[in-house]
């Protein structure tokens, strides 16, 4: 599958600049509930948009595409394969992101192995992030990405951080709207707005947000 050429074709008449800087919004959001971490893991970057945005001290990339290094400036460690089978270390990271990655995957049995690798990269207290869609909501349009496999829900994703051994913190089972051009356009302070009224999100929202936390005692 030539992602390349399938993500040049699905944000072809959005605007990169700005939906970088209204993901730079959404990563500082986000930086708060995991908690101010200061060592931070991507495992599936894409390019970037949240790792490159946290002001964290030290940032891990990780993502198939063959030229990441040159997509990221020198304080993001980024390294070029599989999530699935890149040694990382254990007990290191503060927080781990996940954006939009597991309905890429193609058996829950991946999910957890990749959600086991996660908990163990983690420090004790250390906290995972994971958004994506929202079946149950979205299920008109989910297969509509041709890089979709396996249909998930907030449930489902708690079961399997629970089954790898986090704690569930807080779920949101509507948090972004299946995408951002759906509802409006990236505009920082739209973005702002929208993150401030989590009404919107109820009547918007068709990606759930799951935080959950490593916590050995």
């Amino acid at each position: 599958m030539n992602l390349t050429r399938i993500y040049e074709f699905r944000f072809r008449n959005i605007n990169e600049s700005k939906r970088r800087s209204a993901w730079g919004i959404i990563a500082s959001f986000l930086y708060k509930k995991l908690n101010y971490p200061m060592v931070v893991l991507d495992p599936a970057a894409g390019d970037g948009e949240f790792i490159n945005s946290v002001p964290a001290k030290e940032k891990w990339a990780i993502d198939k595409n063959k030229d990441l290094k040159k997509m990221f400036p020198v304080n993001v460690k980024a390294i070029t394969g599989d999530s699935l089978k890149i040694k990382l270390p254990d007990d290191y990271f503060d927080a781990v992101f996940v954006s939009n990655f597991l309905e890429h995957l193609s058996s829950p049995y991946t999910v957890s192995l990749l959600l086991e690798k996660a908990y163990c990269s983690l420090k004790d207290g250390g906290r995972i992030v994971i958004i994506g869609p929202n079946f149950k909501y979205a299920y008109k349009d989910y297969f509509d990405f041709a890089d979709h496999c396996l249909p998930l829900t907030e449930q489902s994703v708690e079961e399997h951080c629970y089954g790898a051994g986090f704690n569930i913190l807080k779920t949101y089972p509507k948090f972004l709207p299946l995408s951002l051009k759906t509802v409006f356009p990236p505009n920082k302070i739209l973005v702002k707005i929208y993150l401030k009224a989590p009404f919107l999100w109820r009547l918007f929202g068709k990606q759930f947000l799951v935080l959950a936390e490593k916590r050995l005692k």
